[in-house]
């Protein structure tokens, strides 16, 4: 190994290697081509690096100055192309070597006056890679090693052409490194395609799961799954967790949901910009966030200091999302790990995700409230602080702390101020559990708030406004009617003077609207809303049917359905014969001669003129029918037609054309 790699890995604290990382950098394995599958986690990064070095640096410890690129790294997302940068650069820091960046999102501009200046390792994703060879704006002549960094997933994404061709257009003679996860028929296929007597590294095991990664499977009812994420973020209080989503959707309501709670989160998914998810994620790295929320896209291979938790707040659709998902965490010999919520219906789902992947997880269910906060009693104790020397800059405060309260009353205080910085746990129901009826609300007070439905108000949004600024909760509101002008709230009276307190005399709410409470209840509409700002008229009771004659309207008598029921008979109209089905009798039965057409005011047919003496509508004789058999029924108008006119209608059978 190069002296200048040894220093910079000696600066970082690196005294052995992982398993990949000896494999990759073995005699054998100097300046061939390599197909490795490993881990995620298990230092990949690093193993490319010093993998391609001794090819890059020749005989010297240093480069020469930089012109065109040496090396390509080749990444699947911004994030884990950046990610990868920031590795090279401390890795090749002591060698000069000047390491960029081409990726999607950032100016194009800025990335092409870096390339004309001169690099020396190029780390892009396949993209923004293909569009600076096709402008002209990167010199692949002098490349000596290409790095396909999550090989497996860029082909998931749909870069198999971009993939393509870039390596048509390097160097034949180069070194081509594939690092990924699995080695599925289409990495094979791609390794036989570009490279040459290819040395297969394997460092994985298919029987043996990550070590490093502890699996949880949290079993929650259905209505407590964001409950018992919360849970499981304070039980374990990690110094950064990442909680993944399906959704974007799903990122948004969970991260709000968090904030709310106090969490210091950021979230990140494909809607956000490319600065923004660059700040999402420094935020995390430099400690000023504690939680991101993301969706699988969006956190492909990123990594995290210090990521001991992954929460699964929706279970992935496949074995091999649930690994890279895992993967976040057990870094570096980092102990972490990967809890799933599980509620009822997904509990098979989960089973057959841990089958396929070969994990074994523990089961049990998420922890509740005791169980957080008995968690927050052994933290606080095993606090280090306390076997602290009291430094001397604190001493006359710790003096006249110690002279104005008892041991008892400065224990209390500090151990309110350590649960207020952290969040309270969320009360779990019993898994399976049908859920309880609503208990008797009690006494109330009503309240009136300016802006009623014509100023667009809503329940979702007035009960949150008025919990966060009255310092309530949820089961201290009781109804909320909308009306035209204004929104009645039922409130809790043992609630009210809390409430009153905390919005203080003025009495005004966000926006300015003011708050009034009632001298005594509202006079309030049960029936459905129909009144005359809605436009809407009261419906007529529904008709119960026979069983109901003679009853209120709406009530409807019960019915045996053990019984037999009895069949329906449909009465035959007056004068119809038996099997006879509906429509005029036919003509044809009778003689010629017995036909008699009554005088009577005839409807007036379709395009019928309107006769000028006020007697009615002349009818027409009947129109033959156009490629299409008439049916019996209109054939036996047609004939009644052409009789009220004096002549016979002279038919067909079947009605074919005449």
């Amino acid at each position: 190994m190069k002296k200048t790699l040894a220093d910079a890995l000696d600066a970082r604290g690196y005294t052995t290697l992982t398993a990949v990382q000896e494999a990759v950098t073995a005699p054998e394995a100097i300046g061939q081509d390599l197909l490795v599958s490993a881990q995620t986690g298990s230092g990949k990064t690093l193993g490319f690096g010093l993998a391609i070095a001794p090819g890059l640096l020749g005989e010297g410890d240093v480069f020469d100055p930089a012109d065109a690129p040496l090396a390509l790294v080749i990444a699947p997302t911004r994030e884990l192309a950046l990610q990868v940068k920031r590795e090279l650069g401390w890795l090749f820091e002591n060698t000069r070597a000047i390491v960029t960046s081409t990726v999607g999102g950032m100016d194009m501009r800025d990335e092409r006056r870096a390339l004309a200046r001169g690099s020396h390792i190029v780390v892009a994703t396949p993209g923004r890679l293909r569009d600076h060879i096709m402008r002209g704006s990167i010199d692949l002549s002098a490349l000596k090693a290409v790095v396909l960094d999550e090989a497996d997933e860029m082909l998931d994404l749909g870069f198999r052409e971009d993939l393509e061709f870039i390596l048509e257009n390097a160097p034949a003679e180069r070194q081509t490194l594939l690092f990924s996860a699995t080695v599925p028929p289409a990495i094979a296929k791609l390794a036989k395609s570009y490279q040459r007597d290819a040395i297969r590294i394997a460092t994985t095991s298919g029987s043996k799961q990550h070590a490093d990664i502890d699996y949880r499977a949290f079993k929650v009812s259905a209505r407590d799954g964001e409950n018992a994420i919360i849970n499981v973020l304070r039980y374990y209080e990690a110094p950064n967790a990442i909680v993944f989503c399906n959704t974007r959707a799903m990122v948004n309501r969970l991260t709000t949901r968090l904030s709310n709670r106090g969490f210091s989160v950021v979230a990140l998914s494909g809607e956000l910009s490319q600065t923004e998810r660059t700040h999402a994620l420094q935020a995390m790295r430099d400690g000023r966030a504690r939680v991101c929320v993301a969706t699988d896209v969006a956190a492909r291979g990123i990594d995290l200091p210090n990521l001991d938790l992954v929460i699964h707040a929706e279970l992935p659709s496949n074995q091999e999302t649930l690994l890279h998902r895992s993967g976040r965490t057990g870094r570096a010999g980092r102990k972490g790990v990967s809890a799933l919520i599980v509620p009822p219906a997904a509990q098979k789902k989960a089973q057959r995700l841990l089958g396929w992947a070969k994990l074994t997880a523990e089961w049990d269910e998420a922890p509740s409230a005791e169980a957080v906060s008995a968690m927050d009693e052994e933290r606080l104790l095993a606090n280090p602080d306390w076997q602290m020397p009291v430094e001397e800059s604190d001493q006359d405060m710790v003096t006249t702390l110690t002279q104005a309260f008892t041991a008892q009353q400065i224990a209390a205080a500090y151990l309110r101020l350590y649960r207020e910085r952290h969040s309270a746990p969320e009360e779990l129901s019993d898994i399976g559990e049908a859920p309880k009826p609503r208990a008797p609300f009690g006494p109330s007070v009503w309240f009136s708030l300016d802006g009623g439905r014509d100023a667009g108000a809503e329940p979702r949004r007035l009960l949150p406004m008025l919990c966060k600024r009255g310092k309530i909760s949820r089961e201290d509101v009781g109804a909320i009617r909308i009306q035209p002008k204004e929104s009645l709230i039922e409130m809790r009276e043992g609630a009210v003077q809390g409430f009153l307190t905390a919005i203080g005399s003025e009495m005004v709410l966000e926006g300015g609207a003011l708050l009034t409470r009632l001298a005594t209840p509202p006079k309030l509409d049960r029936a459905p809303r129909h009144d005359k700002h809605s436009g809407s008229k009261p419906r007529k009771p529904r008709d119960a049917g026979p069983q109901a004659k003679g009853k209120t309207p709406g009530t409807t008598t019960p019915v045996d359905w053990n019984d037999d029921p009895k069949p329906r008979v449909k009465k035959p109209k007056p004068g119809a014969k038996p099997g006879h089905r509906k429509g005029p009798k036919p003509i044809a039965a009778q003689p010629p001669e017995a036909v008699v057409v009554e005088p009577a005011k005839p409807r007036r047919p379709a395009g019928g003129s309107k006769r000028s003496d006020g007697k009615g509508d002349r009818p027409r004789g009947p129109k033959p029918p156009i490629g299409k058999p008439s049916s019996k029924k209109n054939r036996a108008r047609r004939a009644a037609a052409g009789n009220a006119g004096g002549m016979a209608a002279p038919m067909r059978k079947g009605g074919g054309k005449r």
